[in-house]
């Protein structure tokens, strides 16, 4: 994610992408330490999941914007077939992630869910930020 001034919300979206590896890196670390290996490689597992998850929607957003300002003025705006078949082809990809990891290696699901959550707590956190420093 690149970011450029010109584009709302570049900062808060590079800092989520950030803080989702530093979250997620501080849980794998943790668990690991507390003796629970499975636990932090599911973290980890989840933790990239969710951040490919955030690089993904950012590029499929930033098609459809410019999609949208490229058709400025028009009467209907078209947003390109192939935008709606990305947004569905990265939630498969994940789901399809997980499966496969969870079949073939001895993760815990349900690490793998909670390094998911790891973008969301990223999220908070970034959006927390920008209140605070913007109020």
């Amino acid at each position: 994610m690149k970011s450029s001034p010109e584009i709302a919300g570049s900062r808060t979206e590079a800092r989520i992408g950030w803080l989702t590896i530093v979250l997620g890196a501080s849980a794998a670390i943790l668990s690991a330490a507390l003796g629970h290996r499975a636990w932090a490689g599911g973290l980890v597992v989840g933790t990239i999941l969710g951040w490919l998850n955030l690089r993904w929607l950012g590029r499929g957003l930033d098609a459809l914007v410019a999609a949208s300002t490229a058709q400025h003025g028009a009467e209907k705006a078209v947003v390109p077939w192939w935008s709606y078949v990305l947004a569905i082809a990265r939630y498969a990809l994940i789901a399809l992630a997980v499966y496969v990891i969870f079949k073939t290696r001895s993760v815990p699901l349900a690490s793998m869910m909670v390094g998911l959550c790891a973008l969301a707590a990223a999220a908070i956190a970034a959006s927390v930020w920008e209140i605070l420093v913007s109020g």
